[in-house]
């Protein structure tokens, strides 16, 4: 005989409660992992080897550079450095990096990974910043007028290391250990003052195409100094690696839930609202709580620098205070 659906998710609770390490609203904080607070002492240097072990060298330090990555606009903004142009003119334009000013940067046309090339080329760059595995394709063209630096961060500690690269190439020292300090002093206090409380979970895609921000990414990496973070990556493939059901989020009983859709069009509906009418959707804690947020797309799906890291933190612990 067929098992009814309220029969299944009675049971699913069922085995949930009984092998939970932390009941969900937990405001018990996990023993906490100590920041570090130091800063190394820089020097200008044309030759670097950036935290994946890519050697860039120049010949000069680079006035014109020209953002293909959402890291590339928050490492120049800590940098005190507007770009020659970008490809996440939204992002540029937020708040947390050039707000208003961002307008007035000119934008590389083509869609993201698509970049026209003739349009980077009009900028006159003298340095390319784009983002490895998307714009792995555009080496050899653009190399023919400019070096192309491919960088991913996937740790904070990371991103530190590409603002110190850049600070070192362009002879900005100062301004990157300064911005670095900021970032780990912010980082240290709200760790020490709140620990790790509550599961949360960092989501995107759609109904149909669930993504994580997995333990393993960047943003994944940083959520779990705050909480409870147990979605790993689930393979290593790229194209599945994060895909999530909302059977496997339900088993992880998360009480916060962060949501940066990614609307393509302005009739188009946030990721949140297209599950509200799934059964098992609302059975996740945060879901019956209210706890489920939906976050500016662009500071949280590409923003990779300090800048962006930095307003992550502060919202999230604005959304989920501690207890």
């Amino acid at each position: 005989m067929r098992r009814t659906f309220g029969a299944a998710l009675a049971a699913l609770a069922l085995t949930l409660s009984a092998c939970a390490t932390e009941p969900a609203g937990s405001s018990t904080a996990a023993p906490v992992v100590p920041v570090d607070r130091a800063v190394a002492p820089l020097e200008p240097s044309l030759r670097i080897t950036d935290p994946h072990g890519q050697e860039l060298t120049l010949t000069a330090p680079p006035q014109r550079i020209v953002c293909l990555s959402g890291l590339c606009d928050d490492l120049t903004t800590e940098l005190g450095i507007v770009p020659a142009g970008t490809s996440n003119p939204r992002l540029l334009s937020h708040p947390v990096l050039l707000g208003d000013a961002g307008a007035a940067v000119p934008v590389v046309r083509g869609s993201f990974g698509s970049e026209d090339v003739e349009s980077i080329a009009a900028l006159k760059p003298d340095l390319v910043i784009g983002l490895s595995g998307v714009h792995d394709g555009l080496a050899s063209t653009v190399g023919q007028f400019a070096p192309l630096w491919l960088t991913e961060p996937k740790t904070w500690q990371e991103s530190v290391g590409y603002l110190r690269n850049l600070g070192a190439l362009t002879g900005r020292v100062e301004e990157a250990t300064r911005a670095e300090e900021r970032f780990r002093a912010m980082l240290a206090d709200t760790v020490e003052k709140r620990g790790q409380r509550g599961t949360a979970v960092l989501m995107y895609g759609s109904v149909d195409a669930i993504g994580v921000d997995n333990a393993d990414s960047l943003k994944g990496d940083l959520l779990a100094h705050l909480f409870r973070y147990p979605f790993p990556a689930k393979n290593s493939d790229v194209d599945t690696a994060s895909n999530y059901s909302v059977e496997e989020l339900l088993a992880q009983q998360p009480d916060v839930v962060f949501v940066y859709s990614l609307l393509f069009s302005t009739d188009a509906v946030p990721l949140s609202r297209q599950l509200a009418d799934n059964p098992v959707w609302r059975e996740i804690p945060a879901v019956k709580t209210g706890a489920v947020h939906e976050m500016n797309a662009d500071l949280w799906g590409k923003g990779r620098g300090t800048r962006s890291l930095a307003a992550i933190v502060r919202e999230a612990v604005d959304k989920a205070p501690a207890a």
